[in-house]
Protein backbone atom coordinates (compact mmCIF):
# COMPACT_ATOMS: atom_id res chain seq x y z
CA UNK A 1 0.00 0.00 0.00
CA UNK A 2 1.38 3.44 -1.16
CA UNK A 3 1.87 6.17 1.75
CA UNK A 4 1.48 9.61 1.46
CA UNK A 5 4.99 11.54 1.87
CA UNK A 6 4.97 13.64 4.56
CA UNK A 7 4.17 17.14 3.98
CA UNK A 8 6.21 19.33 6.83
CA UNK A 9 9.91 18.16 7.16
CA UNK A 10 9.77 15.29 9.99
CA UNK A 11 5.93 15.27 9.94
CA UNK A 12 3.66 12.17 9.73
CA UNK A 13 0.41 14.22 8.77
CA UNK A 14 -0.33 16.50 6.21
CA UNK A 15 -0.68 20.04 5.79
CA UNK A 16 -4.43 20.59 6.31
CA UNK A 17 -4.54 17.80 9.82
CA UNK A 18 -1.95 20.10 11.22
CA UNK A 19 -2.99 23.73 10.32
CA UNK A 20 -6.99 22.19 11.07
CA UNK A 21 -5.41 21.19 14.78
CA UNK A 22 -3.79 24.78 15.47
CA UNK A 23 -6.76 26.43 13.88
CA UNK A 24 -9.40 24.15 16.62
CA UNK A 25 -7.00 24.99 19.55
CA UNK A 26 -6.65 29.51 18.99
CA UNK A 27 -10.01 29.98 17.22
CA UNK A 28 -12.05 28.57 19.48
CA UNK A 29 -12.34 28.19 23.74
CA UNK A 30 -11.40 24.28 23.78
CA UNK A 31 -8.05 22.64 25.33
CA UNK A 32 -5.14 20.84 23.65
CA UNK A 33 -7.14 17.54 24.89
CA UNK A 34 -10.50 18.40 23.42
CA UNK A 35 -8.71 19.25 20.18
CA UNK A 36 -7.14 15.98 20.13
CA UNK A 37 -10.51 14.59 20.89
CA UNK A 38 -12.17 16.38 17.77
CA UNK A 39 -9.72 15.28 15.77
CA UNK A 40 -10.27 11.35 16.44
CA UNK A 41 -13.80 12.27 15.77
CA UNK A 42 -12.73 12.64 12.27
CA UNK A 43 -10.45 9.82 12.31
CA UNK A 44 -6.86 11.51 13.00
CA UNK A 45 -5.37 9.44 15.95
CA UNK A 46 -2.72 12.27 17.15
CA UNK A 47 -1.92 13.01 20.67
CA UNK A 48 -2.27 16.37 22.51
CA UNK A 49 1.27 16.30 23.12
CA UNK A 50 2.12 16.65 19.00
CA UNK A 51 -0.60 19.04 18.74
CA UNK A 52 1.20 21.08 21.31
CA UNK A 53 4.39 20.93 19.53
CA UNK A 54 2.82 21.96 15.81
CA UNK A 55 1.15 25.00 17.79
CA UNK A 56 4.93 25.97 18.95
CA UNK A 57 6.14 24.87 15.90
CA UNK A 58 4.29 26.20 13.06
CA UNK A 59 1.73 29.01 15.07
CA UNK A 60 3.76 31.84 14.95
CA UNK A 61 5.09 31.52 11.51
CA UNK A 62 1.06 31.32 10.00
CA UNK A 63 0.21 34.41 12.25
CA UNK A 64 2.72 36.73 11.19
CA UNK A 65 1.62 36.04 7.55
CA UNK A 66 -1.74 36.83 7.97
CA UNK A 67 -3.13 40.20 6.63
CA UNK A 68 -3.41 42.83 9.03
CA UNK A 69 -5.98 45.60 8.78
CA UNK A 70 -4.38 48.47 7.29
CA UNK A 71 -3.37 51.34 9.67
CA UNK A 72 -5.58 54.78 8.94
CA UNK A 73 -5.55 58.47 10.34
CA UNK A 74 -9.14 57.90 11.38
CA UNK A 75 -8.59 55.70 13.63
CA UNK A 76 -9.47 55.61 17.32
CA UNK A 77 -6.89 53.89 19.93
CA UNK A 78 -8.76 52.35 22.86
CA UNK A 79 -6.34 51.18 25.44
CA UNK A 80 -6.50 49.43 28.60
CA UNK A 81 -4.64 47.31 30.95
CA UNK A 82 -6.01 43.95 32.93
CA UNK A 83 -4.03 41.82 35.80
CA UNK A 84 -2.72 38.74 35.00
CA UNK A 85 -1.22 35.83 37.01
CA UNK A 86 1.80 34.52 35.47
CA UNK A 87 2.70 31.55 38.30
CA UNK A 88 1.18 33.25 40.62
CA UNK A 89 3.07 36.27 40.24
CA UNK A 90 0.55 39.66 39.18
CA UNK A 91 1.37 41.15 35.86
CA UNK A 92 -0.72 43.37 34.01
CA UNK A 93 -1.35 43.09 30.22
CA UNK A 94 -1.55 46.04 28.36
CA UNK A 95 -3.95 46.33 25.28
CA UNK A 96 -5.17 48.07 22.02
CA UNK A 97 -7.69 47.79 20.22
CA UNK A 98 -9.34 50.18 17.32
CA UNK A 99 -12.69 51.33 17.42
CA UNK A 100 -14.16 47.99 14.65
CA UNK A 101 -12.46 45.97 18.26
CA UNK A 102 -9.38 44.86 15.91
CA UNK A 103 -6.82 43.95 18.74
CA UNK A 104 -3.54 46.10 17.47
CA UNK A 105 -1.01 45.16 20.15
CA UNK A 106 -0.82 43.36 23.33
CA UNK A 107 2.28 43.63 25.84
CA UNK A 108 2.74 42.52 28.97
CA UNK A 109 4.55 44.19 31.93
CA UNK A 110 5.17 43.68 35.48
CA UNK A 111 4.67 47.69 35.77
CA UNK A 112 1.76 49.63 36.20
CA UNK A 113 3.43 53.19 35.50
CA UNK A 114 3.95 55.92 32.87
CA UNK A 115 6.95 54.30 31.75
CA UNK A 116 4.76 50.72 31.05
CA UNK A 117 2.20 52.90 29.24
CA UNK A 118 4.87 54.74 27.18
CA UNK A 119 6.03 51.62 25.71
CA UNK A 120 2.47 50.46 24.68
CA UNK A 121 2.09 53.95 23.03
CA UNK A 122 6.10 53.19 20.88
CA UNK A 123 5.38 49.92 20.53
CA UNK A 124 1.95 51.20 18.43
CA UNK A 125 2.99 53.71 16.38
CA UNK A 126 5.98 51.34 15.12
CA UNK A 127 3.88 48.55 14.65
CA UNK A 128 0.89 51.11 12.81
CA UNK A 129 3.12 53.54 11.71
CA UNK A 130 1.05 56.42 12.04
CA UNK A 131 -0.87 58.21 15.00
CA UNK A 132 -4.21 57.54 14.98
CA UNK A 133 -7.17 60.43 15.16
CA UNK A 134 -8.32 60.11 18.55
CA UNK A 135 -6.81 57.84 22.02
CA UNK A 136 -9.46 56.52 24.66
CA UNK A 137 -8.67 55.31 28.18
CA UNK A 138 -9.99 55.04 31.39
CA UNK A 139 -8.96 57.66 34.45
CA UNK A 140 -5.61 55.66 34.80
CA UNK A 141 -2.93 58.91 34.35
CA UNK A 142 -0.01 57.35 33.03
CA UNK A 143 -1.78 57.31 29.86
CA UNK A 144 -2.23 60.85 29.75
CA UNK A 145 1.52 61.12 30.72
CA UNK A 146 3.23 58.89 28.39
CA UNK A 147 0.72 60.53 25.35
CA UNK A 148 2.07 64.24 26.09
CA UNK A 149 6.14 62.26 25.85
CA UNK A 150 4.84 60.18 22.50
CA UNK A 151 2.37 61.66 20.60
CA UNK A 152 1.50 65.06 22.16
CA UNK A 153 -0.76 66.26 18.99
CA UNK A 154 -3.27 63.50 19.53
CA UNK A 155 -6.90 64.16 21.33
CA UNK A 156 -6.70 62.02 24.18
CA UNK A 157 -10.38 61.15 25.61
CA UNK A 158 -10.15 59.74 29.55
CA UNK A 159 -13.17 58.25 30.73
CA UNK A 160 -14.30 54.96 32.06
CA UNK A 161 -17.49 55.19 30.67
CA UNK A 162 -16.19 55.88 26.74
CA UNK A 163 -14.31 52.81 27.25
CA UNK A 164 -16.28 49.53 26.95
CA UNK A 165 -15.02 48.55 23.82
CA UNK A 166 -11.64 47.46 25.46
CA UNK A 167 -13.36 46.09 28.15
CA UNK A 168 -15.44 44.13 26.11
CA UNK A 169 -12.59 42.93 24.11
CA UNK A 170 -10.59 41.61 27.43
CA UNK A 171 -13.50 38.65 27.25
CA UNK A 172 -12.12 35.96 24.83
CA UNK A 173 -9.04 36.18 26.42
CA UNK A 174 -10.29 36.09 29.79
CA UNK A 175 -12.61 32.41 28.70
CA UNK A 176 -8.86 31.03 27.45
CA UNK A 177 -7.02 32.33 30.48
CA UNK A 178 -9.56 30.07 32.27
CA UNK A 179 -9.54 26.98 30.68
CA UNK A 180 -6.00 26.92 30.15
CA UNK A 181 -5.63 27.65 34.60
CA UNK A 182 -3.46 30.39 33.75
CA UNK A 183 0.44 30.58 32.05
CA UNK A 184 3.41 29.63 34.19
CA UNK A 185 5.91 32.30 32.31
CA UNK A 186 5.47 35.76 30.75
CA UNK A 187 6.89 34.91 27.87
CA UNK A 188 4.84 32.00 27.29
CA UNK A 189 1.74 34.15 27.58
CA UNK A 190 2.84 36.61 25.22
CA UNK A 191 3.23 34.55 22.38
CA UNK A 192 -0.11 32.73 23.30
CA UNK A 193 -1.84 36.08 22.99
CA UNK A 194 0.18 37.25 19.93
CA UNK A 195 -1.22 34.30 17.90
CA UNK A 196 -4.81 33.81 19.63
CA UNK A 197 -5.42 37.44 18.94
CA UNK A 198 -4.34 37.12 15.49
CA UNK A 199 -6.46 34.51 14.31
CA UNK A 200 -9.22 36.40 16.22
CA UNK A 201 -9.13 39.22 13.89
CA UNK A 202 -8.45 36.86 10.98
CA UNK A 203 -11.99 35.23 11.62
CA UNK A 204 -14.17 37.57 14.06
CA UNK A 205 -16.43 40.05 11.64
CA UNK A 206 -15.74 44.16 12.63
CA UNK A 207 -18.44 45.23 14.59
CA UNK A 208 -20.22 46.92 11.67
CA UNK A 209 -23.93 45.65 10.94
CA UNK A 210 -23.62 42.62 8.71
CA UNK A 211 -26.11 40.30 7.03
CA UNK A 212 -25.86 37.04 7.72
CA UNK A 213 -24.52 35.99 4.21
CA UNK A 214 -21.94 38.37 4.58
CA UNK A 215 -20.74 37.01 7.69
CA UNK A 216 -20.69 33.58 5.92
CA UNK A 217 -18.69 34.73 2.94
CA UNK A 218 -16.60 36.50 5.46
CA UNK A 219 -15.38 33.49 7.15
CA UNK A 220 -14.83 31.49 4.02
CA UNK A 221 -12.24 33.96 3.17
CA UNK A 222 -11.04 33.77 6.44
CA UNK A 223 -10.42 30.25 6.14
CA UNK A 224 -9.12 30.10 2.79
CA UNK A 225 -6.60 32.85 3.61
CA UNK A 226 -5.85 30.52 6.83
CA UNK A 227 -5.34 27.47 4.35
CA UNK A 228 -3.25 29.45 2.15
CA UNK A 229 -0.93 30.74 4.69
CA UNK A 230 -0.55 26.93 6.11
CA UNK A 231 0.50 25.80 2.23
CA UNK A 232 2.91 28.56 1.92
CA UNK A 233 5.12 26.74 4.36
CA UNK A 234 5.42 23.30 3.11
Amino acid sequence: MSQTAPTYKNHRFPIEIVARAIWLYFRFNISLREVEEMMLERGVVVSYETIRRWCRKHSANYTCRLHRKPPSHEDVWHLDELVVRVNGRKCWLWRAVDHDGYVLDEIVQTRRNTKAARRLLIRLLKKQGMAPKRMITDKLRSYGAAKRQVMPHVEHRSHKGLNNREENSHLPFRKRERTRQGFRSIGSLQQFLSIFSSVRNLFVPSRVNRSASQILIHRRKAMAEWNAVAHQLA
